[in-house]
């Protein structure tokens, strides 16, 4: 019933493509309405509608637009419900036919506070009514406007950017280069797996594992080895005596890869034969409708975005009076700045010559990669840190995801060899573990976020915003490829 339903919908808005901005706004308010969500496809429907704006030629910018304002405006409209409704949600039609999902909201609501209206627009049985509950629990109109407006710019991306790819690729007939889908589902599986394994391996070392007990009990045995465990130990009341070992372990273990791959990536045939197939496979991929995501993805990691953020970082945490963490994050930012300037310069390895104006520093290591995996690192394991151990993973996972489009984008517009890109993860992950390593003895206090980090976020997103929109044209030209 609902495939028939489905597939009139989208016939119609294909018989009447003046209808497809009404069909982009009214599927995401329903989408984001109380409860009206779980009963109507709208992701389904929303990926169709999007499709089809790539295929007619909408703008992405217009149909992001309507998108994003039709989530808006249902959450909006689910938020003033749940303040009309208060006390009642249990007994009114048609909220008391889900005493359950509404429950499942509250908890989430309770545990999460203002960030679940952000967090729970992109948790799939609970989207519908985190707004109704915040609603009901009378959260401030105004703090609820700001989560909600954050919130639905990455809402639109998430939702009608892949359709809207896929619409224009249809449309240009793009040909795909050889092996492609095989070749993108192992690469995808493989990143995953690896991702998970070493995520697993590195909560693995926690307080509690056998290891680190064996450790604990062996650095014991001897009186300065037993120092240095205590000196770098947690202090704070609910993990005193917590000792940073998986951040330690993840700086060792990434230094040493890193070290082995500089030492290799000049004289090993195998890693240039492998860099050139790479180069030579994204140099099939590259189309014109992909153009417009992958510089966007390049210019999120230019080195202008990352220090706004730092900044803003060190100033938030310094004002806080977080003195410690704020210069910690200071000292990581100045190391990965500085130790790229001289890897570069000192290795000297050729970046590859497929652009109209590749930059002109050194290839090895990639400081798009690294100056990202040190941004999204760090602020994961600060949220993680303040987390019971069971949820770490998932603000591990969550966060480190901006730092794959990223990454992958350098590779996509051919400025970097694979090589460069493996080597600027290895050193930002080195940085992180070490960075959060020495900051363990100062960590006295909950790191808890406020109106100032708010705002702080807020100025980066306005930063990324003017700057994308100076940059753009000169990044067009400058990642051309070659004709």
């Amino acid at each position: 019933m609902s495939e028939h339903w489905l597939g009139d919908m989208t016939a119609w808005v294909t018989a009447n493509p003046g209808s497809l901005v009404v069909a982009l706004f009214a599927t995401a308010f329903v989408e984001s309405l109380a409860i009206a969500g779980i009963i109507v496809p709208g992701v389904a429907l929303l990926f169709a509608f999007a499709a089809l704006a790539g295929q007619t030629g909408m703008p992405l910018a217009e149909a992001l637009f309507w998108a994003g304002f039709g989530a808006v405006a249902g959450d909006v409209a689910s938020f003033a419900i749940g303040r009309w409704l208060q006390g009642r949600l249990d007994v009114v039609w048609p909220f008391r036919r889900y005493p359950g999902l509404i429950a499942r909201g509250e908890r989430f609501f309770h545990r999460h506070g203002g960030k679940s209206v952000v967090i729970g627009r992109f948790v799939g049985p609970i989207r519908p009514v985190i707004p109704l509950i915040a609603g009901a629990l009378t959260m401030p109109w105004r703090r609820f406007i700001v989560f909600n407006l954050l919130s639905a710019v990455g809402w639109a991306l998430v939702y009608i950017l892949p359709g809207f790819v896929v619409g224009s690729a249809l449309a240009s007939e793009i040909k795909p280069p050889p092996h492609f889908y095989p070749v993108l589902a192992i690469s995808g599986a493989t990143l995953v797996a690896v991702y998970l394994i070493v995520l697993r391996v590195r909560l693995g070392l926690g307080e509690g594992s056998w290891l680190y007990h064996w450790l604990e009990g062996t650095m014991a045995r001897y009186d300065a080895t037993h120092r240095f465990w205590r000196l770098y130990s947690n202090e704070r009341p609910d993990q005193r005596g917590e000792f940073p070992l998986p951040s330690l372990l993840l700086s060792i273990a990434s230094l040493a890869l890193f070290l082995a791959l500089a030492q290799l990536v000049s004289v090993s045939d195998q890693l240039q034969y492998l860099n050139e197939q790479v180069l030579h496979w994204f140099g099939l991929l590259r189309q014109p409708v992909l153009e417009l995501p992958m510089v966007a993805f390049t210019l999120l990691g230019d080195p202008p975005v990352l220090t706004c953020a730092a900044i803003l970082a060190v100033l938030t945490l310094a004002f806080r009076g977080y003195y410690a963490a704020a210069l910690h994050v200071a000292a990581a930012v100045g190391i990965t700045a500085l130790s790229v300037w001289l890897l570069k310069a000192g290795i000297g390895i050729n970046r590859p010559e497929q652009v109209l104006a590749a930059p002109e520093s050194g290839a090895y290591p990639s400081g798009h990669t690294a100056g990202m995996t040190v941004l999204v690192t760090l602020v994961a394991s600060f949220i993680a840190g303040e987390n019971r151990s069971q949820q770490r993973w998932q603000h591990y996972l969550f966060l480190s995801l901006p730092l794959l489009p990223v990454a992958i984008s350098r590779l996509y517009l051919q400025v970097h060899w694979f090589t460069d890109i493996l080597g600027g993860l290895f050193l930002g992950l080195a940085i992180t573990g070490i960075t959060r390593a020495s900051y363990s003895r100062f960590d006295r206090v909950p790191l808890s976020p406020d109106a100032l980090a708010n705002a702080a976020v807020l100025t980066w997103l306005a930063f990324v915003a003017v700057y994308m929109w100076l940059s753009w044209p000169q990044a067009m030209i400058d990642y051309s490829p070659l004709p």
